[in-house]
């Protein structure tokens, strides 16, 4: 698989800022993740996720 540029795609956020944003418990998120409601993307050897803002707010449009 090809590495992409973060400017390829855009802004990212960790699992926490996204529980945050939601106002939900960051088990929730990675659980929303791991079911594929809501993508993201594996970084660093830890495997730690981040999620593109553009997801997060499409999710949010979908789930209203």
């Amino acid at each position: 698989m090809a590495a992409m540029a973060v400017n390829e795609l855009g802004p990212m956020m960790t699992a926490t800022e996204v529980a945050e944003m939601l106002h939900l418990h960051v088990n929730t998120v990675k659980r929303l993740g791991d079911r594929g409601e809501l993508p993201f993307y594996r970084v660093c050897k830890r495997g730690d996720r981040r999620f593109r803002l553009e997801d997060v707010m499409s999710f949010l449009d979908k789930n209203r």
